[in-house]
């Protein structure tokens, strides 16, 4: 057995504290303020130290016809993220030229933020929402994807847990008693890693609001930051 490293000029060489990093991926068109409410909510019950915002590019499941472009999506969530020094927006789904064409799977993002942190201990969350988890069936490789990070799954107080687990490959629970099993009760302990349910959040805006808002010619404010109003106002994003 090797022995232990030296300590330096009295200093005991301990190990830098676990960084931990939730990925928030989505259309955001537009981002709102529940988006934010979601986010910031993560932030405090899991002691996040980054949140990053993660427009698609093309998305796989939820491209429609008017969507913003790419560029208008990011720059938005990069307004909305200015304010908040743990929230940070994210290039990662930009694609060739940051060009917004190209289609990314949540499992290859998630491979692409664990490579580049790789080493650093850090620690990563994919942060959506219970209707997208009870989808997950659908995503790409979404086995591997249960593997790769823990979930946060933000639903509404009184949301059953136990359609979460419906939706997740009995092979992929842990055993009882697994070393890693969490103390809280409603989380579901996968053989590598948990899925936590977050259940704190009131905000009931959508995306599909704001736009229906625009295209009425209805206020907006409120509903998403001020300076993203600002942006939607100015490009007139949302008019038919």
């Amino acid at each position: 057995m090797s022995a232990a490293p030296p300590e330096s000029h009295g200093v005991s060489r301990e190990r830098a504290p676990e960084r931990r990093i939730a990925l928030f991926g989505g259309t955001f068109d537009p981002i709102h303020i529940g988006h934010l409410a979601v986010a910031s909510a993560a932030e405090r019950r899991f002691h996040l130290d980054e949140i990053h915002f993660i427009p698609a590019g093309r998305p796989p499941h939820k491209h429609r016809p008017g969507m913003a472009s790419f560029a208008d999506r990011y720059a938005m969530t990069s307004i909305a993220c200015a304010d908040h020094p743990r929230f940070v927006p994210s290039l990662a789904e930009a694609g060739a030229g940051q060009s917004g064409r190209d289609i990314f799977y949540s499992v290859d993002t998630v491979r692409h933020f664990k490579q580049k942190h790789h080493g650093t201990g850090a620690h990563f969350y994919f942060l959506l929402g219970a209707d997208s988890f009870l989808r997950i069936a659908t995503w790409k490789d979404y086995e591997t994807l249960l593997g790769l990070c823990d979930f946060i799954v933000v639903s509404r107080p009184g949301f059953n847990v136990d359609s979460l687990r419906l939706v997740i490959p009995p092979e992929l629970f842990a055993r009882r008693g697994a070393p890693h099993a969490p103390l809280d009760p409603r989380a579901i302990s996968l053989r590598r890693t948990v899925v936590y349910v977050l259940d704190t959040v009131s905000s009931h805006v959508s995306a599909t609001e704001v736009r229906d808002r625009m295209d009425r010619n209805d206020s907006i404010h409120g509903i998403v930051p001020p300076r993203v109003e600002e942006y939607i106002n100015k490009k007139a994003l949302y008019r038919r």
